[in-house]
């Protein structure tokens, strides 16, 4: 039997640590731990995206959320300083557990302080790399997530974030955005922000 190599070991522990994710998400009417589902969207979307990705890019999209629901936001301040010190400190942990078990199934230093850099997404949007990571994020959000975050805020908070959206992503990250199987309401909301713009 062929021991599995170093990428697929990484992936295997990336989703064992989502796996305990205790908050559910329904795929085809079957619950599965909200973080692992997100994970493999992430590289589902990031394959046709992107489908010659480097490693360090592959990896990070697999570990973009690793482990989140151990902090909430309502564990910091309201308000704009508090929701920024928590979206810091969570790439922090994220890097830092990714790191864990990238080193504990035989990366290098070098490696691993890449993963660590897109996960902190420390160059954007001069980092190539990054910037491909930070599309990848937004087009899952537009793609999964866009619809049920829609129904529980207001038009002009659902604009606000899409418009913010937009403008994280590049040329060809909105194109694919634009490309997206969308359902007409959200869709609508997508060509309003863009419109807006």
């Amino acid at each position: 039997m062929n021991r599995p190599d170093r990428f697929q070991l990484a992936l295997d522990r990336f989703d064992a640590a989502n796996a305990e994710d205790p908050n559910q998400d329904f795929v085809d009417g079957v619950a599965h731990p909200r973080e692992l589902v997100y994970a493999r969207r992430m590289t589902a979307r990031l394959d046709r995206y992107r489908p010659g990705a480097s490693e360090p890019v592959r990896l990070a999209a697999r570990c973009q959320h690793i482990r989140r629901w151990v902090s909430s936001r309502t564990d910091y301040p309201e308000g704009r300083l508090g929701y920024r010190r928590w979206r810091t400190e969570l790439a922090r942990f994220h890097a830092a557990t990714a790191a864990t078990i990238l080193r504990e199934v035989g990366y290098d230093d070098a490696l691993i302080a890449r993963v660590e850099s897109l996960l902190r997404k420390e160059q954007l949007p001069s980092d190539a790399d990054a910037q491909r990571l930070e599309d990848v994020i937004c087009l899952v959000f537009l793609e999964h997530y866009l619809a049920d975050f829609a129904t529980k805020q207001d038009d002009a908070t659902v604009l606000r974030v899409l418009t913010k959206t937009w403008r994280k992503m590049s040329v060809e990250g909105r194109r694919a955005a634009l490309a997206l199987d969308l359902p007409p309401a959200v869709r609508s909301l997508v060509e309003r922000a863009v419109s807006d713009r």
